[in-house]
């Protein structure tokens, strides 16, 4: 039997290590952090009455100033160690694009592995980059990396994870509809509620 209310002051308490003293997860956000808890402790029963598939990664979103870059970096301190990830934010996985080239594709799209198995990312903050130029063509540098992954979770099952603050409709805006459906396809949605405070000092309008 899982005790989530002791897995949460885990979190909080590893969040003080890392954040400060007055790091707290609110109460209205215990639905997320209980689906977060439940997807990596891999407990197969909570998880299906969750409804989320354990086979498929996560895209967390809500308000900018919610916590989901946060809580996905506390998610690594709960085991087992099987399911750890590297987390790299958008925005630098796009500049990357300027100093080496599409071989930054590559890199984060290839079926690469570490002592515990297929090497799993986090993307944190999908919308924050933007469409840069390689020698006068323009790429979309994640749009590229999420397809090309998703082959790779449909033959391999590589698993993704992202974080963002657009709606679905706002993917689709930026990425295209093939990707959205792919999105849909290899992650579960995990969503803060519109009440969800700001953590940074002010309250902000989900955008999911």
């Amino acid at each position: 039997m899982i005790d989530y209310t002791w897995c949460i002051q885990f979190l909080e308490r590893h969040g003080r290590q890392a954040y400060g003293p007055h790091f707290a997860i609110d109460e209205t956000d215990y639905p997320v952090v209980h689906r977060l808890i439940a997807y990596f402790l891999r407990h197969d029963a909570e998880a299906g009455r969750l409804g989320i598939d354990l086979n498929k990664g996560l895209l967390l979103t809500g308000p900018v100033g919610c916590g989901k870059s946060a809580l996905m970096t506390l998610m690594r301190a709960i085991p087992p160690p099987p399911h750890q990830f590297t987390i790299r934010s958008c925005r630098d996985v796009s500049f990357e694009l300027l100093e080496e080239g599409y071989k930054v594709i590559s890199r984060y799209s290839k079926l690469s592995y570490n002592s515990r198995g297929p090497r799993i990312y986090c993307f944190d903050d999908l919308g924050a980059e933007q469409n840069l130029k390689y020698f006068g063509t323009e790429c979309n540098v994640m749009a590229e990396i999420i397809l090309s992954r998703y082959e790779l979770f449909t033959s391999q099952g590589m698993l993704t994870h992202i974080t963002t603050n657009l709606q679905a409709s706002e993917i689709e805006t930026h990425y295209g509809n093939r990707v959205r459906s792919r999105l849909r396809e290899q992650l579960n949605l995990v969503a803060f509620s519109k009440s969800s405070r700001d953590k940074r000092g002010h309250t902000k309008k989900q955008d999911v």
